[in-house]
Order: structure tokens, then sequence, then C-alpha cells
């Protein structure tokens, strides 16, 4: 039985602990995604949701996006990692997504869900949800 490491998790808003939470809700993009055949012919839809906990700066916000974790920034950056190109597996973009996220050193934990949205007809979505964080990089 392996042993599971306690690095910290996602965290809601806390303003005792000075954490914030930032995060992206439902985003649906065409991705370049699968092992099968099929799938490698063209595009299917994926759903992206993103959570992040965010260490507050400990500077007034000032009404300055560059004093707060830009979510249009995450955004960009998911959609950049989405036209690298063809991948096979949800958990490769999840990690890649993750550590985009964790990229910036004030977000702590990113937790990145994606779903396929049309692989089975009997389903709503498949998918995956990580959770990755500053320590375990």
């Amino acid at each position: 039985m392996s042993q599971i490491s306690q690095g910290p998790s996602l965290q809601i808003a806390n303003h005792a602990h000075g954490i914030s939470h930032v995060f992206i809700r439902d985003l649906e993009l065409d991705a370049h995604i699968g092992v099968y055949r099929v799938e490698k012919l063209g595009v299917q839809p994926v759903r992206i949701n993103v959570d992040l906990t965010v260490q507050e700066a400990g500077v007034p916000v000032d009404d300055r996006l560059s004093n707060v974790v830009d979510y249009g920034h995450v955004v960009d950056g998911i959609r950049a990692i989405i036209a690298e190109g063809h991948v096979n597996l949800l958990e490769t973009l999840a990690e890649r997504v993750a550590a985009f996220a964790l990229q910036d050193r004030r977000v702590l934990v990113a937790r990145v869900r994606i779903e396929k949205l049309k692989v089975i007809p009997e389903a709503r979505s498949v998918g995956i949800e990580i959770e990755r964080s500053q320590q375990a990089r």
C-alpha cells in the first residue's frame, strides 16, 4: 500500500489566512484529444473547470490587474496548451493546465477538471480531476 503525501490542498477563500479562490467554470473548447483512431480525425468538445488557491500578496489590490491572479491569463494559457496540438489523454492535458497555473507563485494549489462531452452517448460527460500544489513541484 502506497503512502499518500499530505501537501496543501485546495482551500476556498479564507481571510484569516490571506487566501483567495480564483476559479474558471465550464470553459468549453474544442480539442484534438484521444487515443482512438476516430478521435484523431478531428476535434471534440471538452469542458474545463479550474480552482486555484491563491496566497494574497499582502498589498492592496488597488484595482490593478497585476496585483491579482488573472483568470483571463489562465484561460489564454489553456487555449494555448490546446492549440499546441493533439494530446492522447485527458490526464496529460490536465497536468499541463495545472502546471501552467502553478507558474504563478501566488497559486498554491490548482485543481483541474476536464471532461469530454460527446464520447459515450449514454453519459453527459467523462473526465478526470487532479489537484497539484507548489510543494509537489
